[in-house]
């Protein structure tokens, strides 16, 4: 069946005349009512489009005022940091070293306690947490990465899509805009590069010396079970992070970690000072990579370190890694008499060479409190009974 029509043809394909002037006057009320709807219904779209993008934009907006600022009291401190990255999308090591332009590829698996022969080019698979490192900077009562990284503008890009996709919110918009000094978030162009400032902290935390890490909270995630997990407290979260309520704790938040960090004899002259600050569980090639350093728990948070067996950087050897006064001993060894234990030690390094010195310490158990009271009971005694003694045996004696 033909299309309907309001003015059929005839048995001979013609259109017939014109209908009178009756039949058209009928027709044109209809006409203004149809085209009167259909402006209503395009208004009525174009309503709801402007309303869709007002709700858009004060999402976003909304979206961009939280932000994480971590306090760093003293002003022009360094140290290393630690943040999660969650990646949109798969991905790979590689190029995420290369989106926080983190220098070393090991530094990224050392933070990761990954094991050093992984590949470049390993998986990360979307939302799959990777540690990173970076250097902190303290500077206006706060913590912010020190001048990197730095992202080029592409083309298509606005401000919300790098701080929310590329960074995956670890930023504001307006915090970009701050640091870049830019009056305008929305006034970017191709090319244009763009610091982002990586929230984090050099303070200590209750007088101890602490690696933060900028943990992303996850969905279900407590403040009271995240405090337990990584050895604090609640209390100390709260504070760190400006929070007065438990139930303030949002998933995808940056929410500051202080991880106990292990203690050295690293000196303050040394090259790779005060950076070689390690988390438990994390590892770091130093002394331009003649060195391997790792932080664990179970050596009491020392730090460990031996030669890495790697070409150097910036020598065409490793320089001697021994103890002076101990030839035998290099970095990493040990010896033992009695109850003392003697460790040569890694010190730092300068531009020529490697500094070690020599560690000694008791590895014999300390006596218990019980055994010395104990023992302090039957001394007493002990003296009492001989003292009893000693005085009959005068009268016998004196007899």
């Amino acid at each position: 069946m033909g299309a309907l029509s309001l003015f059929p043809t005839t048995n001979t394909g013609q259109t017939p005349p014109l209908p009178p002037r009756d039949l058209l006057s009928f027709l044109l009320p209809y006409k203004k009512a149809q085209s009167w709807r259909e402006r209503e219904r395009e208004g009525e779209m174009g309503y709801a489009k402007v309303l869709l993008g007002v709700l858009l934009v004060t999402a976003l907006a909304a979206t961009s005022t939280a932000e994480t600022k971590l306090k760093c009291s003293k002003a022009g401190a360094t140290c290393t940091a630690l943040i999660d990255y969650v990646s949109p999308n798969n991905t790979n090591i590689a190029a995420i070293q290369s989106l926080f332009q983190v220098k070393k590829f090991r530094n990224v698996l050392g933070a990761n306690n990954f094991p050093t022969s992984t590949p470049s080019y390993r998986n990360v698979t979307a939302k799959e947490k990777i540690r990173i490192p970076f250097t902190c900077l303290c500077a206006n009562g706060t913590g912010v990465s020190n001048r990197k990284p730095v992202y080029k503008v592409q083309k298509g890009d606005i401000m919300y899509h790098i701080a929310a996709n590329v960074f995956s919110g670890l930023v504001s918009s307006q915090q970009i805009a701050d640091v870049n000094r830019l009056p305008d978030a929305s006034l970017i162009n191709p090319g244009q590069e763009l610091w982002i400032p990586l929230p984090c902290s050099c303070d200590e935390v209750n007088g101890a010396k602490v690696v933060h890490y900028g943990m992303v909270v996850d969905k279900g995630n407590t403040v009271e079970a995240i405090a337990e997990q990584y050895g604090t407290t609640p209390a100390t979260l709260l504070t760190l992070n400006n929070m007065t309520d438990p139930k303030q704790l949002l998933a995808g938040q940056v929410l500051d970690i202080p991880l106990p960090a292990c203690s050295s004899n690293v000196n303050s002259s040394s090259l790779d000072y005060p950076f070689l600050q390690l988390a438990n569980g994390t590892y770091v090639y130093t002394a331009y990579n003649c060195v391997k350093c790792k932080c664990d728990s179970a050596n009491n948070y020392t730090l460990q370190c031996e030669p890495s067996g790697l070409k150097p950087t910036n020598w065409t050897t490793c320089p001697a890694m021994q103890c002076e006064g101990a030839d035998s001993l290099s970095i990493g060894n040990k010896t033992s008499s009695g109850c003392n234990q003697t460790s040569c030690v890694y010190s730092g390094f300068t531009s020529q060479a490697i500094l070690t010195s020599l560690v000694t310490e008791s590895i014999c158990p300390a006596p218990s409190a019980a055994w010395k009271i104990g023992f302090q009971g039957l001394g007493w005694n002990f003296f009492l009974l001989i003292s009893i003694q000693l005085i009959f045996l005068s009268l016998h004696l004196s007899q």
